[in-house]
């Protein structure tokens, strides 16, 4: 073949090529242009595109809802794309399958900021959620909950008219809030019994945290409801009237005490264990370096100290922490029930301006490395404490704890 035809038929191909991608792109073009859009979104993120990932199925969906989707109804409101982005967002979140993992669009978001600052119309108890049924980990001190009957371990099975088999912690907390003086009808299924209805006036909440007393035999005994901002302090003037009592023997009672500021849960543990202590391992993730919350080194207490600390389902967090720091390191013994497992580290991180997640980024593991999270924390003497015992006002934990404390057996 000479050059001129040769020069052809390379011409011909290039030709054809060209009318071939041509085709091409228009048969694939709209949905490759939208794959490439959010792969560029997604360019400019922190972590950059993930791997292995294709987007061609998100966008596809997208596209045949914005072209076929009817409303069934006239009167049947239709999503934004914006409110589509969100809800897309939502089922990425959820899809982790993890409780305390949850995306707020802009008005949630707001009002979850809002709950966080301050004082709010509401119950009174902590929520989670175990083999993923709404479980009341504990009603606070004080409290409408508690003034209701309620107990750590009752499954909240509907809220007024809201079943909550399908929704959130922070859904479910959400329909519980409301203005105070109002009402709220929960359905509850508590082992044992056929579900039933209460309905509970709501009030202003302002958390119970501590509270103090001396009780036959020397022993001096401290209530702690809930790890504060301030509870650290308070705890320290609940220790300093201890050392003032002239006893060696302490009760700790974390029963019903949901958590809260890691911190204070840090500054409690000092006053009882030497400086650099491991209190608390942060488990970040495999390839991800551990981190460990260490004591201050208070250390006020001799050999001498005898000390119990109750637990029970309610006991949750931040008493998970404080609990098992102290018993690991011998400090303290253990007396009522397995506490609730919350062994989860959560941030809240800005998604846009008016959104954001709130996202499980560690687990925690107890200074032996013993997992909180799912497992929970069994007391070395375990009792129970039966709803008969409650209404009786028998406590059966707290006369073992005495029994302990006095015999030493």
């Amino acid at each position: 073949m000479d050059f001129a035809k040769k020069y052809s038929v390379i011409i011909a191909g290039l030709i054809i090529t060209a009318i071939l991608f041509f085709y091409l792109g228009n048969q694939y073009g709209r949905e490759e242009a939208k794959i490439l859009s959010a792969q560029s979104q997604l360019a400019n993120t922190k972590e950059g595109m993930p791997e292995k990932v294709d987007f061609a199925p998100f966008w596809k969906a997208w596209s045949i809802l914005n072209e076929d989707y009817v409303p069934t109804s006239t009167t049947t409101k239709i999503a934004t794309s914006q409110d589509r982005l969100w809800g897309a967002i939502g089922g990425m979140v959820s899809s982790l399958g993890d409780p305390y993992t949850v995306f707020f669009p802009p008005v949630e978001s707001k009002k979850f900021a809002s709950e966080i600052k301050g004082s709010f119309g509401g119950i009174g108890m902590e929520v989670g959620q175990e083999n993923g049924i709404i479980t009341i980990i504990a009603p606070l001190k004080g409290t409408p909950a508690e003034a209701a009957g309620l107990l750590a371990g009752d499954k909240i099975i509907k809220v007024d008219d809201h079943l909550t088999a399908n929704l959130s912690v922070e859904e479910t907390v959400g329909f519980m809030r409301g203005p105070e003086g109002t009402r709220v009808t929960l359905t509850i299924m508590r082992q044992g019994k056929a579900p039933f209805d209460v309905t509970i006036v709501r009030q202003i909440i302002n958390v119970p945290i501590i509270d103090t007393k001396e009780l036959d035999g020397d022993i001096f005994y401290i209530a702690l409801y809930s790890f504060t901002e301030n509870s650290a302090e308070l705890f320290r003037g609940a220790l300093r009237e201890f050392i003032q009592s002239g006893g060696n023997k302490l009760i700790l009672d974390l029963r019903g005490n949901p958590g809260g500021y890691l911190e204070s849960a840090i500054d409690m543990a000092s006053w009882f264990l030497p400086p650099g202590t491991a209190v608390i391992r942060e488990d970040h993730g495999e390839g991800k370096d551990e981190k460990v919350y260490r004591s201050r080194g208070y250390d006020i207490f001799t050999n001498r100290l005898k000390m119990v600390i109750l637990v029970d389902v309610g006991s949750a967090s931040a008493s998970e922490i404080l609990a098992g720091a102290l018993s690991e390191h011998g400090v303290a013994t253990l007396i009522g029930q397995k506490t609730f497992g919350k062994g989860s580290v959560q941030e809240l991180v800005p998604v846009t301006a008016d959104t954001s997640i709130k996202v499980t980024v560690a687990r925690w593991l107890t200074p032996n490395g013993h997992s909180i999270s799912g497992e929970g924390i069994t007391p070395a003497i375990v009792v129970k404490r039966g709803e008969e015992d409650i209404k009786m006002s028998k406590d059966a934990q707290l006369d073992r704890a005495v029994k302990f404390l006095t015999t030493g057996k």
